[in-house]
């Protein structure tokens, strides 16, 4: 008996295959919002397939005022309806051509047949369908088993349907990962045969994956499975450095294993923030073997210093945003910040200057802080002076104190108007000056005191 689908499919959808079916044309749902609502999860946002070309669509719907018609992907047979605000994506059933270039098809041709159209995509799981008006699940190639096995399987033969794109193995990964799935032999074996080839795929869409792995529950799966199948040499060969690099015994795991755990333990809900607990660690190796060379032994000095730099080149070559990289390269900077009872209130102002007292980028670092105590293995509760040091810093968050030049209450317009100066970098270093008085005695912001300790530091430097 065939099974059906008993999860909630929006009105607007059925209105649509309704629309299509009274000119003898189907719709079904597929996609992941189908393989998600199988295993239990509400969705509301589904891809919908049709054997209606293109040009067929159009001609249905661009004369009907209640929709408004958007040709997002003509060339892949993909449009979008937009029905009172919300956009359903509709794409032709296709045939992809060959794959000269491991990533995209050569040509697509539309067909009519549902199931040629399930053939190519990339895992079982992916390539259900459901008939929106009579609920029939349509599962030529045994998608629901293996979701009820937790399994990972490809369409057709794995070397066939990895080489045609090589970021479904990536893919696979972030399933295995995000969906606590196995990875079936065949398809793992594939993935090690042709793990070269995600060298064809753009930075960017790596990055992407990467991220997209980054919101599971247990990141460290899908990084183990690149470790285990040879792609993080290639897409992350810094993470991968620290693959058998021991440490010391306040440590229970090599580096690399406390990156993947200090990012298990990060907070979820700052992607740029788990990235850097992926990260904080990654200069470790290279520290290692510039401490061992000149005979230190197994230190790791300065390795937040090499992590940071290293933490930027390979966010540059992922094509992160400029604001995503200095957010991350600061959180590895400064993940090892140190704080004895005896600094007073000028040091933590300092410290907090590093980041303009940015509260939200002070929680996430000290987040971090916590994730990589946990990440150790070694280590369970905060230590007294983690939460001396967070009292104090709230203190003087309280006394709205200045921590960066525009927080002083003179500018550079006005110490120009006031002693005839014309626009150079001596307005510059008179406002750090001031700022480092302040950052020492905030007393003293006031504009008549700037004025007067301005005027000090002109007479002494001309």
């Amino acid at each position: 008996m065939q099974k059906l689908f008993d999860h909630h499919i929006p009105q607007d959808i059925i209105n649509i295959s309704n629309t299509l079916s009274s000119h003898n044309y189907e719709l079904r749902l597929v996609g992941g919002a189908v393989r998600d609502s199988l295993r239990g999860e509400q969705v509301s946002d589904f891809d919908l397939a049709t054997s209606a070309t293109p040009e067929q669509i159009q001609k249905i719907f661009q004369q009907d005022k209640n929709y408004i018609l958007i040709p997002t992907g003509l060339a892949h047979g993909t449009l979008t309806l937009v029905i009172d605000k919300k956009h359903y994506e509709i794409t032709s059933y296709r045939i992809d051509g060959s794959y000269s270039d491991n990533r995209h098809p050569d040509q697509v041709s539309f067909t009519n047949s549902l199931e040629e159209d399930l053939s190519r995509r990339d895992f079982t799981i992916n390539a259900i369908a459901v008939d929106p008006l009579t609920r029939e699940i349509i599962d030529p190639f045994n998608g629901q088993e293996d979701i009820q096995k937790k399994i990972i399987r490809t369409v057709g033969e794995p070397t066939h349907r990895f080489g045609e794109d090589a970021l479904r193995m990536l893919r696979a990964c972030r399933f295995a990962t995000k969906l606590e799935y196995h990875i079936d032999t065949p398809t793992l074996n594939a993935i090690k045969e042709l793990a070269p080839n995600i060298k064809d795929v753009s930075q960017e869409r790596i990055r992407d994956e990467i991220m997209k792995m980054l919101t599971s529950k247990k990141p460290s799966i899908g990084f183990d499975l690149l470790h285990e199948l040879t792609l993080l040499p290639i897409i992350l060969p810094e993470l991968e450095e620290g693959y058998g690099i021991d440490q010391n015994e306040f440590h229970k795991y090599d580096v690399y294993r406390h990156n993947v755990e200090t990012c298990n333990h990060m907070s979820i809900d700052d992607m740029i923030g788990r990235l850097a607990a992926l990260l904080h660690d990654i200069g470790k190796p290279r520290a290692k073997k510039f401490a061992l060379k000149i005979g230190n032994g197994n230190v790791f000095y300065n390795h937040e210093i090499i992590g940071a730099k290293m933490t930027k080149n390979l966010m540059k070559r992922l094509k992160f945003s400029n604001e995503e990289i200095s957010k991350c390269v600061l959180l590895v900077e400064l993940h090892m910040f140190y704080y004895t009872s005896d600094w007073n209130d000028g040091a933590i102002r300092r410290f907090l200057k590093r980041f303009d007292g940015d509260i939200d980028f002070l929680n996430l670092l000290f987040r971090l802080r916590e994730a990589d105590r946990s990440g150790s293995g070694t280590k369970k509760n905060s230590p007294y002076i983690l939460h001396e040091f967070r009292k104090r810093i709230d203190n003087i968050l309280k006394d709205d104190a200045a921590l960066k030049v525009s927080d002083l209450n003179i500018n550079g317009t006005q110490l120009m108007e006031l002693f005839k100066l014309k626009p150079s970098p001596i307005i510059g270093q008179i406002l750090n000056y001031l700022l480092e008085l302040v950052l020492d005695d905030p007393k003293i912001n006031n504009y008549d005191s700037l004025k007067s300790e301005a005027s000090s530091f002109i007479k002494k430097n001309n």
